[in-house]
């Protein structure tokens, strides 16, 4: 596995962790289908959370957040349908919101985190 993508997936491991002691039942990770992937999906009371992830190992070339642009929102928000289309049972009453969690450092197990909620 490339160092990129090593980096990635500890980073959403990070995330999910965080959410879980921030009072979220991660329902779903690593989603996939014909538009693309949804890396956590989560619910804590009445929302249902579809959370970007981005790590970066520093800033030299931007935030975390710096790539989620409109057009990724757009993409997060088609998404978001796609996976309360394939899950209706756990999507039903749910408020949909898009979420970030941006974590920088080279370790992302301790590195800077900061998760922000509906980003819309």
């Amino acid at each position: 596995m490339a160092a990129k993508d090593e980096l990635g997936r500890a980073g959403e491991e990070r995330a999910a962790q965080h959410l879980t002691q921030s009072g979220y039942a991660v329902l779903d990770r690593n989603w996939r289908c014909g538009q693309g992937e949804i890396d956590i999906v989560a619910s804590r009371g009445r929302h249902l959370a579809v959370v970007e992830v981005k790590t970066r190992r520093s800033v030299a070339f931007g935030h975390p957040f710096e790539a989620i642009d409109e057009r990724k929102r757009r993409r997060l928000w088609g998404l978001a349908r796609a996976w309360q289309a394939a899950h209706p049972d756990l999507a039903r009453g749910l408020v949909v919101r898009i979420e970030a969690i941006g974590i920088v450092g080279t370790d992302p197990a301790n590195g800077t985190l900061e998760h922000l909620v509906d980003i819309t």
